[in-house]
């Protein structure tokens, strides 16, 4: 059923404006608002909080398909989920998860996911970002965040701070944090290689002033709350990775199939039937991968290992994808009239965001190696 829905919202309302959305840099503002009316921007959320209250799986099968119609709306919707939704739900209160969950959850605001500094970006634990208590009881934020998705969209955001430096990573806290207050300002949208409709921006926090009552978690509970947020986003990107690779596939095969040379489709030919297996082999390897991962977050188990595997695994596959669909595609692969080259653009930041390949092959290694202790 969520993959019947999210396959016909991609093929009627995505992929016929992917390249524009991508050429004009455009922010698809009212499919983002179909998507929460689909109850796609909080799909794992309790239906309590307004919310789809469905699992993990769910989640990883619609992702897949709307970032195979679109990989830039599926970012928005990936940071809204696991991004913003995922540790508001499972770290705040019943009256915060009321005031930013709900509204978040049902698409009707979008929220963001501020831990990279200038300074900083695979070492989460260095923030520079200070949070300090106010003569009221509340904080006062000053400092700036970099490469934050959806930030000029955003109502609300997750900011990581050091409330104490004394303490390292065990001295940083999380913070819900009002896009529109006072002293936090957005610098310019980064002009990226792809990923091209979701903004990126950095946040400058300049005296902001955060009421007690926005602390998420406790005091110095922001690093576990960067990681385990971290660990269960690797499963939607893992997804969006897939999205953009099973995109490549199909763009290359239509092409193949029509594509004549030598009086006969280019599909015929072995050289172009080798690259078709690959990409098919790859993709239905990663994506067991990343299911396996989804069926082990719902059951409760360990899942940190197969959430690693999967991600490297699928931006891997993504970026192998798309380069060959450019090669499928010859020159015509080369162009923007057709989706290869977007694809290629888009999936080079996979192996990159929520985690590069060389930080997954650390958690991996590190997991496996525990295991023998």
């Amino acid at each position: 059923m969520i993959s019947e829905t999210c396959k016909t919202f991609a093929d009627s309302e995505l992929a016929p404006i992917a390249s524009k959305i991508d050429k004009e840099h455009y922010f698809p503002v009212e499919q983002v608002k179909k998507l929460g009316e689909l109850g796609l921007m909080g799909i794992s959320v309790d239906t309590e909080y307004g919310g789809s209250g469905m699992d993990t799986v769910c989640y990883a099968i619609a992702m897949e398909e709307i970032s195979r119609g679109c990989a830039s709306t599926g970012v928005i919707m990936s940071a809204n989920n696991s991004l913003f939704c995922t540790p508001v739900e499972k770290y705040a209160s019943k009256e915060q998860k009321e005031k930013f969950l709900t509204p978040v959850a049902k698409g009707e605001l979008i929220g963001c996911f501020m831990l990279s500094e200038p300074g900083n970006g695979s070492d989460a634990g260095a923030a520079s970002t200070t949070a300090t208590v106010n003569k009221d009881g509340d904080f006062v934020l000053n400092g700036s965040k970099a490469w934050i998705t959806n930030s000029y969209e955003s109502s609300y955001g997750i900011v990581f701070a050091t409330t104490d430096k004394s303490l390292k990573h065990k001295g940083i806290s999380a913070f819900i944090v009002d896009m529109k207050s006072p002293g936090l300002s957005l610098g310019k949208k980064e002009d990226k290689l792809g990923i091209r409709g979701s903004s990126t921006a950095t946040v400058t926090f300049e005296d902001v002033k955060v009421p007690k009552f926005n602390l998420l978690g406790e005091l110095g509970m922001g690093f576990k709350i960067a990681m385990t947020t971290l660990d269960s986003g690797r499963i939607g990107v893992a997804s969006q990775a897939l999205g953009i690779a099973q995109a490549s596939l199909d763009c290359a095969v239509r092409y193949a199939k029509q594509r004549k040379s030598f009086d006969k489709p280019i599909a015929s030919l072995y050289a172009i039937q080798e690259k078709i297996a690959d990409m098919s082999l790859r993709i239905d390897s990663a994506r067991l991968l990343t299911h396996k991962a989804a069926m082990l977050k719902d059951a409760g188990k360990p899942f940190v290992k197969d959430a690693a595997m999967a991600k490297l695994a699928a931006s891997e596959t993504a970026t192998f994808c798309s380069h060959q669909a450019i090669q499928i595609l010859g020159g015509m692969g080369y162009v923007s009239d057709m989706p290869a080259e977007r694809l290629y653009r888009d999936a080079r930041i996979t192996e990159i965001y929520e985690g590069t390949s060389e930080v997954q092959r650390l958690v991996i290694a590190g997991n496996v190696l525990k295991e023998y202790d």
